[in-house]
């Protein structure tokens, strides 16, 4: 059996640029909502978005390669520099051909079809950018990581929605096992707060529009709910073979232990309301961690503020867990950082092992007013104290991909 541990973290989101800083804000309720400032949104039915203030990609990337890519690949480099400097782990030709990498994404870089298609259509196709295939393609996601850091081993971006950033871990965890490498850049990419993004979406009635009150509006399982607030940001982790952590001598934060994956086969947006497929995730996740339902002390639920979400969400976990789930704590880190998409998960992970790590349960905020059809423990409000040993991450995805893992806390 393959042990495989966490050993170092990075992070870019709406309430820090680094993993630190983010926990800290998550355990605070800090929101990172507010008027979209990416573009001029004034004529939009949604107005705000919970966007990455203060990223300076110069702090991480060379100048030059900083320009030829697109943000949600600086966001990846950015997240995975720090993770490795958090890891101890120095890339040299000793390790290189060691080391994979799996950063996710749901759009890729979708901004560069804008610009792309003003200057095709205004100043003709000479004008148009030769770098605009590239920086769309979302597998730069990796490929970027690998060329920033000369890192030879397998480089994979699967694209899974919203479920794409769970998807990375559970990618990683295959190749670990199956040999291909002995340490895993894992976790998932987003910078997709667009024109055309924030129309579709809004068209789809998928945003909350909340405009007056950006930091009230994402609000998950609450009565109220309207929607889910974007959000942009990254997230990635380093994952090892235990004897590979272990003979470095490196810090383990907890052990990835169990996944599971379904499809609803249901719709191309909507969740299968009765949640029967995204129990049977939660419920692979918990048998391949060799747990029972009622070992989980918190779920970081996915837990975007929709509707329909939220309601078929908690009948999943109903499902899992069984009477468990009334007793279980549970809660949402969209709250505050808004819908990641692609990079959702990967917030999530770090979520979790940080829960595990300090015994604390971030809050789910904007909770004021409980949902009949939401009638679990959500963590309202503020932060909670108590034991964490065992952790889910849920991440369900546009079309019907639902992904779950498992961490547990450390022990030799």
């Amino acid at each position: 059996m393959t042990r495989i541990v966490v050993t170092g973290m990075g992070a870019i989101t709406p309430i820090g640029l680094t993993a630190k800083e983010f926990w800290a804000n998550l355990i605070d309720g800090v929101s990172g909502a507010g008027p979209i400032t990416h573009f001029d949104a004034s004529n939009f039915d949604c107005r705000i978005a919970a966007e990455v203030k203060g990223f300076d990609p110069a702090q991480y990337i060379d100048g030059k390669a900083a320009r030829r890519m697109h943000r949600f690949a600086q966001f990846s480099v950015a997240s995975a520099k720090m993770a490795l400097e958090d890891a101890g782990l120095t890339v040299d030709e000793t390790n290189t051909d060691n080391i994979g990498i799996v950063v996710n994404t749901g759009g890729g870089g979708m901004g560069e079809m804008g610009p792309a298609t003003e200057a095709l259509m205004t100043r003709g196709p000479s004008r148009v950018s030769p770098l605009m295939i590239p920086n769309l393609a979302p597998n730069m996601a990796s490929c970027q990581v690998s060329i920033q850091f000369g890192i030879r081993g397998p480089a994979i971006t699967s694209t899974a929605a919203c479920a794409a950033g769970i998807y990375a871990f559970i990618e990683a965890m295959w190749l670990l096992e199956k040999g291909e490498a002995d340490v895993i850049l894992a976790g998932g990419t987003e910078a997709g707060i667009t024109p055309q993004a924030i129309a579709s979406l809004a068209n789809a009635r998928a945003l909350s529009t909340r405009n007056d009150e950006p930091q009230r509006a994402s609000r998950p399982f609450d009565l109220d709910r309207d929607g889910f607030v974007f959000g942009e940001g990254a997230g990635v982790m380093v994952l090892e073979r235990v004897e590979h952590a272990q003979a470095r001598g490196a810090r383990i934060y907890a052990e990835l232990v169990g996944s599971g994956l379904s499809a609803d086969a249901y719709h191309i947006t909507a969740p299968d309301p009765t949640g029967r497929s995204a129990s049977l995730a939660m419920s692979k996740a918990i048998k391949s961690a060799g747990l029972q339902p009622e070992d989980v002390d918190y779920v970081c639920a996915h837990g975007t503020g929709t509707p329909l979400n939220d309601a078929s969400e908690t009948r999943s976990i109903k499902q899992a867990l069984g009477e468990h789930a009334y007793k279980v704590a549970i809660s949402s880190p969209k709250s505050m950082v808004g819908h990641l998409l692609g990079a959702a998960g990967a917030i999530s992970a770090i979520t979790t092992v940080m829960a595990i790590n300090d015994n604390v349960i971030p809050p789910t905020i904007n909770l004021e007013t409980p949902d009949p059809d939401c009638d679990l423990d959500y963590v309202p409000n503020v932060a909670r104290e108590t034991e964490v040993r065992v952790a889910m991450a849920n991440g369900f995805g546009f079309g019907g991909q639902n992904g779950v893992i498992v961490f547990k806390e450390w022990q030799p």
